[in-house]
């Protein structure tokens, strides 16, 4: 089996049985006062305004539903190639996030649900398959 690291690795980490097209646990934030928020940060709370010990890390599961989407047909970076499709989720741990839909072919729509996954975005400069979130239709 070939080696593989992850992008993003301070967002979203894989568990030891985990491998391309497997489950991914986003590495979120709580507040005492029970507000969850992604990604994790230390500067305050969005709700409450507390911070430091107020803060703890834990993991958020990255399954939710739809709530938008748009496609981008044009994009400044030339190594980002369009189209690709942003989806903005409401993950079932509470935060709302935007990020990109694994499969821009499938037709998507407000209210249906969605898990990340890790997909492979290409290759490290030691040979290493990068993967990075992506988010697809649950099936």
């Amino acid at each position: 089996m070939q080696p593989s690291k992850l992008l993003k690795p301070g967002l979203y980490s894989a568990g030891s049985n985990d491998r391309e097209g497997a489950t991914v646990r986003l590495k979120g934030g709580r507040c005492r006062c029970g507000y969850v928020f992604f990604p994790m940060q230390t500067y305050g709370c969005e709700r409450c305004g507390s911070h430091g010990d107020a803060l703890t890390p834990c993991e958020l599961s990255a399954n939710g539903t739809l709530l938008a989407e748009a496609t981008v047909h044009l994009h400044a970076d030339k190594n980002r190639p369009a189209p690709f499709t942003i989806v903005k989720v409401a993950l079932d741990d509470g935060p709302v996030i935007r990020t990109l839909l694994a499969d821009d072919s499938a037709p998507v729509a407000p209210g249906q649900r969605v898990t990340g996954r890790l997909a492979s975005v290409g290759q490290s400069e030691s040979g290493e398959t990068v993967l990075d979130l992506r988010f697809s239709i649950a099936s």
